[in-house]
């Protein structure tokens, strides 16, 4: 029963990870038809920043993430896509991976590419007793601002002004600016709010691994992105369900699989994706809006 319950826990606190990684990349791709790898850049940055005020207080740490995310996010907007605005998908998708290197390589010959340990909100390597049940309080800690997160996100696109211009830009771009709505105050939102869950995500992955380097997001955005397909690209409901599904397999492959298999978890795992596209290509949840801007 306990390795069950335990089980259960980190299939929901790994998906949930991935969940927002995923809704940070499903905005994006919702309102620009891009597939923004430089995502993991942002969680990169916050990570960083985190690193540099820990020591002094934690919520300046986390406040400090916050910030380096959303102005990263805003910047590389401005300096990478926005004099692409209106390019093919093809040219932006090789416009991301540009940022993404470039931001990656800066960091390295600036601090360098060696990970540097972080002892990041220490309390949450504390357990509880739940039910019986001895659990993490970190594991705890983040199933909770998952889920915070994840409604205030859907709260937030369905009841706000912005968040609905949002939503009708995803499903038709050219469209929603024929009726009045300002394209560049709207990606410009889509932008920044992938910066708040890129910091959320770094600083609950920075507590989990005590380590920050330059690569510290990319397997995060990778797995996640293979999320965001599963679930529908330009859904943002299927981005998120799509990333927790992600994450959640890696975890039942690593508890499931025997010993000797567990390192071609990933394999296993891209195999299953291509099994599910195979019979549904365009995803779990499909976005009805789905045609590109050209």
């Amino acid at each position: 029963m306990e390795t069950a319950v335990q089980t259960l826990v980190d299939v929901v606190s790994v998906g949930g990870l991935y969940a927002l990684t995923a809704l940070g990349i499903g905005l994006i791709f919702g309102v620009m038809r891009l597939i923004n790898f430089a995502h993991s850049q942002l969680i990169m940055a916050a990570g960083y920043a985190i690193l540099l005020f820990f020591t002094q207080s934690a919520a300046l740490a986390i406040l400090a993430a916050l910030v380096a995310a959303v102005l990263l996010a805003l910047l590389t907007e401005r300096a990478a896509f926005l004099p692409l605005r209106g390019a093919d998908p093809a040219t932006l998708l090789i416009a991301s991976f540009a940022a993404s290197f470039f931001i990656e390589k800066l960091m390295v010959m600036f601090v360098g590419s060696r990970p540097k340990g972080v002892d990041f909100l220490p309390f949450l390597a504390g357990q509880v007793e739940i039910a019986g049940v001895r659990l993490q309080l970190l594991q705890i800690v983040t199933i909770v601002v998952s889920l915070i997160l994840l409604s205030a996100t859907t709260s937030f696109l369905k009841t706000t002004r912005l968040g609905l211009e949002m939503r009708a830009a995803a499903e038709n771009f050219r469209m929603a600016e024929v009726l009045g709505i300002r394209a560049n105050r709207v990606i410009a939102a889509a932008f920044a709010i992938s910066g708040v869950l890129a910091a959320a995500v770094a600083c609950l992955f920075v507590a989990q691994t005590g380590l920050v380097q330059p690569r510290m997001g990319l397997q995060l955005v990778i797995i996640a992105f293979v999320g965001t397909v599963i679930g529908g690209l330009g859904s943002l409901p299927g981005a998120a369900f799509g990333g927790f599904l992600v994450g959640a397999a890696t975890i039942l492959l690593q508890a499931l699989l025997p010993e000797e298999l567990r390192v071609f978890r990933e394999a296993f795992l891209f195999v299953a994706v291509a099994v599910v596209l195979l019979f549904r290509p365009q995803g779990l949840i499909p976005a009805r809006g789905m045609k590109e801007r050209i």
